[in-house]
């Protein structure tokens, strides 16, 4: 199985409700590196799994979305702490949503909080 990874880095805001973690409870700053994960069987007639000039501005778009923002006041976050791993989830529906139709066996979304902690979320497709 062949695997492609794309990265790019962001800051964004947030804070967690619902629990006492200490400085978490208040707005704060991360900078945020989401990875981003696709895998297939085979490569497209020309070697590629992807083109990269296509996925970049869809990774971009994503990216941008979150850029600088507090994550809180986004929809997606209404009633839902903006850990790391609802971000996970949330980065993974709008970058799928943007994709559209594809041929890649698994996509995952993988995203850094910090030098140390990450989460990810990931789905596998039928092969076709």
């Amino acid at each position: 199985m062949y695997s492609l990874c794309l990265q790019k880095n962001f800051i964004a805001r947030h804070f967690l409700f619902g629990g006492d973690w200490g400085n978490e409870n208040e707005p704060h700053a991360h900078p945020y590196r989401v990875e981003i994960r696709l895998s297939a069987e085979d490569l497209d007639a020309h070697g590629y799994l992807a083109d990269l000039a296509e996925l970049d501005p869809i990774l971009d778009a994503c990216v941008e979305h979150y850029r600088d923002r507090l994550l809180n006041e986004l929809p997606e976050f209404y009633l839902t702490n903006p850990s790391i791993e609802h971000l996970a989830k949330r980065f993974y529906d709008r970058f799928l949503k943007r994709l559209g139709p594809h041929r890649f066996s698994r996509v995952e979304i993988r995203i850094w909080e910090n030098e140390m902690a990450w989460a990810s979320y990931r789905e596998a497709f039928p092969c076709t």
